[in-house]
């Protein structure tokens, strides 16, 4: 039904299906405003509380005492991993997971996933929870997805980012996990924030071509790489855009720049219609884990040496989007991967 140009969702939807979309719309709002609700609500409590000023001063003096926890490991949770919300979460797009080659527990990778989209919604149904089946695909590796560093020092969201395993995406954090322990797989949204402002439905556009820090790692680590494509993710959002030199535009970067967060003013769907709002749209995902590439440690690699493993791996990854596009998207002999 359609009304004033808004079109309305039936009134017989299923009671699984708007399960489905009512947990999409809890969670994106939780993931658009949870950074700045976190640090409001920890200052309110010790402004107006007074019961529980001094429990969240300590809180506040635990965050400072336990910053670290990200670089060195965090705290998986397993039981928040297999929160039933996920399953309906991942279920609404649909989201699948799907092997190219097998990942040995006896060696750690890192996988540079692309494209970032609006919220990576793909990489978290994959590897950010227990519903993804990375750990029936993957027996003995254990996924964890890489974040911005303030997430682990923001008051409450920290716990939650800690508790699915999230950590935080620095050089010193890959380091140590890559060469601290075995089995491990690392999940990096390698064109980050600037490849947020790329995302527009039927475009695959990635940012790459600068992007070399990930492949110096894994070097100095002697760490597999590993191409990730979520075909459709592009999909899930439309955004509203301005010409390069608009007010609009600089405005956009300069919060990047002082944030690490895009500041893309996306259009989804609503929880009762299909016109707007932040509900990403019903979309299937698929997230596609390509052959790793093996690498022999250099503990002092040179720019040549970087250079030539960053142009071997997107090889590879153009490789694995021609070779895998036609199953999974519309139009596929029209759309390519565009490598900025």
């Amino acid at each position: 039904m359609e009304v004033a140009g808004i079109k309305f969702a039936p009134l017989n939807v299923p009671l699984e299906r708007r399960l489905q979309t009512f947990t999409a719309f809890c969670f994106m709002l939780f993931l658009v405003t949870g950074g700045i609700l976190g640090w409001v609500i920890w200052f309110a409590l010790i402004y107006y509380s007074e019961w529980l000023r001094y429990p969240m001063l300590l809180y506040g003096a635990w965050i400072l005492y336990d910053k670290d926890a990200g670089e060195l490991g965090g705290r998986r949770w397993p039981w928040v991993r297999n929160w039933t919300c996920w399953k309906y979460y991942r279920d609404y797009f649909p989201a699948k997971l799907i092997k190219i080659a097998d990942l040995s527990p006896e060696k750690n990778y890192l996988l540079a996933c692309f494209p970032h989209g609006v919220l990576c919604t793909g990489a978290f149904c994959a590897f950010g929870n227990d519903y993804g089946g990375f750990s029936q695909l993957f027996p003995g590796v254990e996924s964890h997805i890489l974040t911005l560093a303030q997430h682990f020092i923001t008051p409450f969201i920290r716990e939650f980012s800690l508790s699915i395993g999230s950590l935080p995406a620095s050089a010193t954090c890959m380091k140590y996990i890559l060469t601290s322990f075995k089995g491990k797989a690392l999940a990096l949204m390698v064109g980050g924030a600037q490849e947020a402002f790329f995302t527009k439905p039927g475009q695959y556009q990635i940012y790459l071509l600068k992007r070399k820090g990930f492949v110096r790692i894994a070097l100095q680590t002697g760490t597999s790489l590993v191409p990730v494509i979520t075909f459709n993710e592009p999909e899930l959002y439309d955004q509203i855009t301005k010409p390069e030199g608009s007010w609009f535009k600089k405005t956009q970067e300069f919060v990047k720049n002082m944030t690490g967060i895009a500041p893309v003013i996306f259009v989804g769907r609503g929880i009762f219609q299909y016109s707007y709002g932040i509900v990403p749209h019903r979309k299937p995902l698929y997230v596609v884990v390509g052959k790793p590439i093996d690498v022999d440690k250099v503990e002092a690699p040179t720019q040549e040496q970087v250079d030539e493993l960053h142009a071997k791996f997107i090889e590879s990854l153009n490789n694995l989007f021609e070779s895998e596009k036609h199953k999974y998207i519309e139009n596929a002999d029209k759309i390519h991967l565009i490598i900025k």
